[in-house]
């Protein structure tokens, strides 16, 4: 059988894919390795140490911040979001609660509703994007959606979900959504290089997001100028390893915690996976999954806590990590 490295080459080759592909097994580094441009206009080739952006892989990170809230009492699952809403979003009923937003289930409207029959590089995002750069100022987008069903009826992936729990991690935190990212997150998890990023002024080492492998149009116009709780943050390839590393060993939330994350809440039988409180989980083993899919992104990593066994992709197109992450779970059977 051909090596994994030469693999990979071959099929990044032929797909003129962008982005990194890491592979760690038993916390030691099997692959590693970058592909394509990070900036085309100025030939800046991506790096292993790259940001890019991880779309809804942010979901798990906000699930963690809001969990770490609750292990320190300040919130609980049974928490009603009404309680820290007030008056605010009054189509939200007053029964969701914490833990029916971490699993897809409260029922509430979508301000961005993936059944909706949208191209990934459509323009959809309800109002001008610059005007997305807190929290706070998601409430806009957020109100006017009426429920979808009663809470804890059924899984509906919801975004609006994972911006209104970054909303009530604000207020029962007392701080800003992205500081208690980072506080609560990605300073235990030593995430030196994830943050929540403005799209309109990257640093030298973030990768622009390319709305296809064709096209030189960047995401800039599509996406939240700055991410919240249900995508939009930057990362690397390390750090997501980092991520399972901490969150596996305890050192984000305890252990308790993790087994009640990776509990399933929900099967999922058009995605072929299952779900948690902000993972998706496989079908029928113990792996645990982090995906993103936008404009300009494609991200997934998937983490076999018994085998010890991680693999991840980010691509800076919209479709480029789907291919490789095929290849890695063919070749690696997680």
């Amino acid at each position: 059988m051909q090596p994994l490295e030469d693999a990979v080459d071959a099929l990044a080759d032929r797909i003129r894919f962008s982005g990194v592909v890491r592979v760690d097994r038993s916390g030691s580094i099997e692959l590693a390795k970058a592909y394509g441009l990070a900036d085309r206009g100025h030939e800046i080739h991506n790096t292993i140490d790259t940001q890019f952006a991880i779309a809804s892989g942010t979901k798990g990170l906000t699930a963690l911040t809001v969990v770490s809230l609750i292990e320190d009492g300040s919130l609980d699952l049974s928490t009603r979001a009404r309680s820290l809403l007030g008056g605010e979003l009054p189509l939200i009923r007053d029964d969701v609660t914490i833990e029916q937003l971490l699993s897809h289930r409260s029922g509430i409207g979508d301000y961005l509703d993936e059944d909706a029959q949208h191209e990934i590089t459509d323009y959809v995002m309800p109002v001008p994007v610059h005007e997305l750069v807190s929290t706070e100022q998601y409430v806009e987008v957020l109100g006017g959606h009426p429920a979808a069903f009663p809470p804890g009826e059924r899984f509906a992936y919801c975004n609006s979900g994972y911006v209104v729990l970054a909303l009530i991690a604000e207020r029962a935190g007392g701080a800003p959504f992205h500081e208690l990212v980072r506080r609560r997150l990605c300073e235990p998890a030593v995430m030196d290089d994830t943050e929540f990023l403005r799209s309109d002024e990257l640093p030298g080492r973030a990768a622009l997001g390319y709305l296809s492998v064709d096209d030189s149009r960047t995401n800039v116009f599509h996406l939240p100028v700055r991410g919240s709780g249900d995508g939009g943050i930057y990362s690397t390839a390390a750090d997501v390893s980092s991520l399972w590393s901490a969150f596996f060993a305890g050192r984000i939330v305890a252990t308790e915690w993790v087994g009640e994350m990776v509990r399933p809440r929900s099967n999922v039988p058009r995605e072929s996976k299952r779900y948690g409180l902000g993972f998706w989980l496989h079908a029928s083993t113990d792996a645990v999954l982090l995906e993103g899919y936008d404009a300009g992104v494609s991200f997934r990593s998937v983490h076999d806590p018994a085998s010890t066994t991680t693999h991840t992709v980010i691509s800076n197109s919209s479709d480029g990590a789907w291919p490789i992450t095929r290849l890695l779970e063919e070749r690696l059977g997680v």
